[in-house]
């Protein structure tokens, strides 16, 4: 089934957007979580640098 949504990404207005996955570390426990976005390619620095 993955193939299929990669397959329909990479065409038409797919191509415009970036999956991004942040570690995000917890302060209280010290373990690490991850956070998934989709966000358009000329935006992906913006989200990268957010903390």
């Amino acid at each position: 089934m993955a193939k299929k949504v990669v397959a329909t990404l990479q065409k038409g207005a797919g191509k415009e957007f970036t999956k991004v996955v942040r570690s995000i570390k917890s302060e209280t426990t010290g373990a690490y979580t991850f956070k998934e976005e989709m966000v358009p390619n000329a935006q992906v620095q913006e989200v990268l640098n957010r903390k």
